[in-house]
């Protein structure tokens, strides 16, 4: 697994345990650097994690209003949470990250997916991120 996915997979685990924990991500991310520098066995959380994670915070109430207004009969806080997490991680790099190919965007969520998620995943999260891609020059409103 390259650099690039092994930021994107614990970028998603601080989203996905700020979910769980009722945390904010950048509080859960300060918890990860301060163990990171504290406990030999945790590796560092490195500057891409970071940037995924600072992003999507910045961005936190427009990406759940897309995916609020985007994911046909799925309210978001009936979504499971795996899901829930890597669309938001998705979304926010496919939209706000313009160093990352759509389609790379799209295919590391769909990675994460098939780790992380139920064998129906990958296919919903495929389709709401592409819709997202389809629509992108409109979606970075604030």
């Amino acid at each position: 697994m390259g650099a690039r996915s092994n930021s994107r997979k614990r970028a998603f685990q601080i989203l996905f345990e700020a979910d769980q924990r009722g945390a904010t991500v950048l509080d859960v991310l300060a918890d990860w650097v301060r163990h990171s520098r504290s406990d030999d066995r945790q590796p560092p959380v490195n500057e891409y994690t970071m940037q995924l994670v600072e992003g999507y915070a910045e961005h936190v109430a427009r990406i759940d209003e897309l995916i609020a207004t985007y994911a046909v009969d799925w309210d978001l806080d009936r979504m499971p949470a795996a899901d829930r997490n890597i669309v938001r991680l998705g979304a926010y790099e496919l939209i706000w990250e313009d160093g990352t190919p759509d389609a790379v965007a799209i295919d590391e969520a769909v990675q994460l997916a098939k780790e992380f998620s139920t064998d129906e995943s990958p296919a919903f999260i495929n389709g709401l991120l592409a819709r997202f891609k389809d629509l992108k020059p409109g979606l970075r409103r604030a």
